[in-house]
């Protein structure tokens, strides 16, 4: 049996008071979550988080710190890793399209996060948003991501 994980990366922004969610349609069921994504091959953590914030939002962010890496299996067993990260919202795109599956972002409240925990996507969600504001955060440089230097024969 091979063990397959998935690398994921979200990000916390945050906005007097509300967080940036995303509401997304997910096997029938609309669920809440951080923008998030799979990393896809030769991409970087931090391009991920800022692509899949984009996709997923509408909204430009900068990056400005690490807040955690987690470990999650999942119901179905895939053990999911996820880089959050801490972002500020530089600018939204009014008519930006979005990945399917996407019905759009939210901004909640951690009141009214915790009212809708029926609709998490993983406890991950609250788990990311309590350690940012609980303060946690790291430098981005503690990621270091080697040039890739493959090259075709």
């Amino acid at each position: 049996m091979t063990w397959t994980h998935h690398t994921t990366v979200a990000t916390i922004v945050a906005n007097n008071g509300r967080y940036l969610l995303v509401e997304e349609v997910v096997d029938g069921v609309t669920v809440l979550n951080q923008p998030a994504g799979h990393v896809e091959a030769g991409e970087t953590l931090l391009a991920a988080a800022i692509r899949e914030t984009w996709e997923e939002t509408g909204w430009q962010v900068n990056l400005e710190a690490l807040v955690g890496v987690y470990q999650y299996t999942a119901l179905n067993g895939i053990t999911y890793f996820r880089f959050c990260f801490a972002a500020t919202a530089q600018q939204q795109a009014p008519n930006a399209q979005l990945d399917e599956g996407i019905i759009g972002p939210v901004w909640l409240t951690l009141e009214e996060l915790k009212a809708r925990q029926s609709q998490w996507r993983s406890p991950l969600v609250l788990r990311c948003i309590e350690d940012f504001a609980a303060g946690k955060r790291y430098p981005l440089e503690l990621i270091y991501a080697h040039p890739n230097e493959f090259s075709v024969l």
